[in-house]
């Protein structure tokens, strides 16, 4: 029906063009149309034409919507250069079968009528939507984290001072004569609090138990306090336990690894790639820990198919370089089998001995192996938990790589709990779990960040939508048609072979085999390989492929049932295709009109929603958010988290670890209200829906310096054209808060027509610093005394707008100076 309504809608604007013999649809008609959705060719003509040729070959009537005549006539002319018969349309002209027109109208994203063999492309389809001005400055590790936590009216959210209550919208209110908007959020009762979009980063979506609501806080009573100390006591009581595991670790003597040989240099110049500048960036870290005379425990995260590898194989070249053997260990006898050949094939050239420990070698080639290995014949020692077995007798293990660490069950954690105090120990991660990441945003563990893509990488197109033989034929035959291969995962063993018979029949052009854990070794070992070597066209298999199977070729997937699995999992397949620089399509199905709960839903919405590169971070927050958290440094998923939410919980554990290492007191954390007459808002007609308004108020209330600003700025000018001065002051109220709280400036307001910046009575500011300072940077600031405060004082006149910018100025030059900061 909404489908007809779209139609319906735009018959006068579109449909005159489209004649393509869809018929008349009658409204209120009962009818079923099948629809596909068009990828998005991230502006890459070589994608484009490759999909143009496929829709050619089946005679499908193709409509590429340009959204303008000048854009149209560019295209047209580039696809005519790759051999392609694209007209240029206008006015009421009929697309006959198999043609192929530019026609100069709007459409944002495109569909496609298998049935009427025809497809339109719209222009955001054909171009990529406008992309944000990527921030000069690196992020730091948590950043990235919190992208996707965008509020929506009626999500309960925490305030940092207040508590938890109820998202209820944007409000713009007018006071003493001057607009701003404002976060309304509705407590216990009738009680309501408003909060000034400059403050934004007080309040933080409340992640917790999303299938048991938080209880709301009441404002102005002392309960809100008492949760908050009850459980900053419990955190300083893990957080205590937790860094003497760690301050043992540090003390611990460990092996320290010589600097690089020329060997080492020899071996990373044939890699065959392109590093990418994350990739140095983490193998130069790594090196370091190596180097370092205690053991190294290092988590490397980074997304699916960012090179996690090779940087892990780089640093297990450096510990045989230094006569040290190596366990890598991994959760899966397939990917132990593809990590074996694939080192084998990076080590050719050099003279390092590696061998497999799974169910793949028979009883008496383990033996020998445990033998070899006992001796220090081998080198490198790849294998699932069958490592950790009492009969695996290093003769001088140096470095454990860890792929995937939360996949192993609680006794092999114990183990390795046990390994990482004696030797080096490197854990990789593509979604990590959440104490992992908690752990690594805190600085209690030390992380590494993937964050850039290998180049020529696209992501992947994901589609969620019912299942039906019809979509299967067509996808599989569309990656046949480009010679790739298909991942059909059906996690059913039962029934897996009668699956077989009915896709062979479905689809009866291509080779079809199967793959699943209950296979004998042999049998599933054989087909991996065939897969991988190409002898198969289409792969039915179970979740055995989820960790690292890499098929550069395979680069369709289907997944059936797609409901009854995690989203970390979903993740973790979906990471199987869009290996190589083709473009990748993952199908997740779900049974015809079956009605699925509440969780499923935001599963499949949160994996279709994250479909862009580096999308691991966010993924483990959503799965977190969606099945509940709690003590992140304990097994239970309950506990003291859910009484004050994943953001404000982080939070008290930096500072009960700042305490714990001594630190408290030296910096106080000052909330710095800003009370200047002047409107700072986004006007509703400059930055339209309240979404998006939402998310640019995040980025203006993150401005922390000048290149900040600069960015904010440019990115809106980009976006939404000349910026209007409510939005300007806003920039530079966000810019005057941030360097007035790293003076603990509490409060800043106008009296007399001169501008103040009153300190907290809790702050630890140097005075001799200060006044150095300021009679240094010559500023127009004074240190005054006021009753039983101290403030600074704005030695000009002048319209609240232009103060603001005196004052910007003269922070930038006095709080380094003061702070130590850069």
């Amino acid at each position: 029906a909404g489908f007809v309504r779209i139609l319906e809608k735009r018959r006068g604007a579109v449909l005159g063009h489209l004649q393509v013999g869809v018929g008349e649809l009658r409204l209120g008609a009962l009818c079923q149309i099948e629809t596909r959705q068009i990828p998005d060719f991230q502006g890459q003509n070589a994608l484009l034409v490759e999909e143009l040729n496929a829709y050619r070959q089946k005679k499908t009537a193709v409509a590429l919507l340009s959204g303008g005549r000048a854009r149209g006539e560019r295209l047209r002319d580039n696809l005519r250069e790759r051999e392609l018969p694209v007209e240029f349309l206008e006015g009421d002209a009929a697309l006959s079968p198999g043609q192929m027109a530019v026609i100069p109208l709007g459409l944002s994203r495109g569909f496609a009528l298998p049935e009427a063999n025809f497809a339109a492309l719209g222009d955001a389809d054909l171009f990529g939507t406008t992309r944000q001005r990527a921030a000069r400055r690196r992020k730091k590790a948590g950043e990235a984290i919190r992208a996707f936590t965008d509020l929506k009216v009626g999500d309960y959210v925490v305030h940092e001072s207040y508590g938890i209550g109820v998202y209820t919208g944007i409000e713009r209110m007018t006071m003493l004569g001057k607009t701003r908007d404002y976060l309304h959020i509705q407590y216990q009762g009738t009680d309501a609090l408003y909060v000034p979009t400059d403050q934004l980063d007080r309040v933080q979506k409340y992640i917790g138990m999303e299938n048991k609501p938080p209880r709301l806080s009441k404002l102005g009573g002392a309960e809100w306090a008492r949760s908050k100390a009850r459980v900053k006591s419990e955190i300083l009581k893990m957080a205590d336990e937790l860094l003497k595991l760690y301050a043992e670790r540090e003390a611990t003597p460990g092996f320290a690894f010589s600097a690089d040989t020329p060997w080492q240099r020899d071996f990373e110049n044939d890699f065959p790639y392109e590093e990418t500048p994350d990739q140095l960036q983490c193998i130069a870290e790594i090196k370091q820990d190596m180097q370092q005379p205690h053991p190294m425990d290092r988590l490397l995260c980074g997304d699916v198919g960012y090179g996690k590898t090779e940087v892990a194989v780089r640093a297990a070249f450096k510990a045989v370089m230094d006569g040290k053997q190596v366990a890598f260990l991994v959760p899966t006898t397939v990917l132990a089998q593809q990590h074996f050949q694939s080192l084998r094939r990076r080590f050719a050239h050099f003279p390092v001995r590696i061998e497999m420990l799974s169910r793949f070698r028979t009883a008496q080639e383990q033996k020998q192996i445990l033998q070899r290995l006992k001796e220090g014949q081998i080198d490198i020692l790849i294998g699932t938990h069958r490592l950790l077995g009492k009969d695996v007798d290093f003769k001088d293990l140096g470095l454990v790589i860890i792929d995937e660490e939360q996949r192993f069950g609680v006794a092999h954690k114990e183990k390795l709990k046990t390994l990482k105090k004696m030797v080096d120990v490197l854990t990789l991660s593509a979604t990590p779990i959440p104490r992992t990441l908690h752990m690594s945003m805190v600085g209690i563990r030390d992380m590494s960040l993937l964050e850039t893509p290998p180049e020529e990488r696209y992501p992947v197109q994901t589609y969620v939508l019912e299942y039906s033989d019809a979509l299967v034929r067509d996808a599989i035959l569309r990656e046949l048609s480009r010679k790739g291969q298909v991942y059909l995962l059906y996690n059913r063993v039962r029934s897996i072979e009668r699956f077989y018979d009915h896709i062979c029949r479905l689809v009866p052009e291509a080779r079809v085999g199967v793959g699943h854990g209950q296979m004998r070794e042999n049998s599933l070992e054989d087909v991996m390989l065939d897969f991988y070597e190409g002898k198969f066209d289409v792969l039915i298999c179970s979740t055995i492929i989820e960790s690292g199977l890499d098929v550069p070729a395979a680069n369709t997937m289907i997944v059936c049932d797609a409901d009854r699995f995690g989203l970390s999992q979903l993740y973790q397949l979906r990471g199987r295709v869009g290996r190589s620089n083709r473009l990748a399509y993952c199908y997740l199905t779900v049974p015809p009109g079956k009605v699925l709960s509440e969780v499923a839903e935001k599963r499949l919405s949160a994996i279709r929603e994250f479909t862009e590169f580096g999308s691991g971070f966010k993924i483990a927050m959503r799965d977190l958010e969606i099945r509940g958290a709690g003590n992140l440094l304990g097994s239970q998923q309950h506990g003291q988290m859910a009484d004050v939410g994943y953001d404000l919980y982080c939070k008290l554990m930096e500072e009960a670890v700042s305490e714990l290492r001594g630190k408290a007191g030296q910096k106080v954390d000052v909330e710095t209200k800003v009370e200047l007459p002047v409107d700072a808002y986004l006007p509703q007609d400059f930055v339209q829906g309240e979404a998006l308004r939402m998310d640019v108020y995040k980025r203006i209330a993150g401005i922390e310096t000048r290149a900040d600003f600069s960015d904010v700025l440019d990115e809106m000018i980009d976006r939404f054209g000349d910026v209007p001065p409510e939005a300007e002051h806003l920039m530079w109220i966000a810019l005057l808060k941030s360097l007035a709280s790293r003076l603990q400036v509490e409060r800043i307001f106008l009296r007399a027509g001169k501008l103040f910046l009153r300190f907290s009575p809790a702050a630890r500011i140097d005075g001799g610093k200060l006044v150095q300072a300021l009679n240094k940077a010559k500023s127009p600031l004074s240190l005054q005394q006021a009753g039983s405060g101290t403030q600074l004082a704005l030695n000009r006149s002048g319209a609240p707008e232009q103060l603001m910018e005196w004052a910007v100025e003269a922070l930038e030059a006095v709080v380094p100076a003061v702070t130590g900061e850069s």
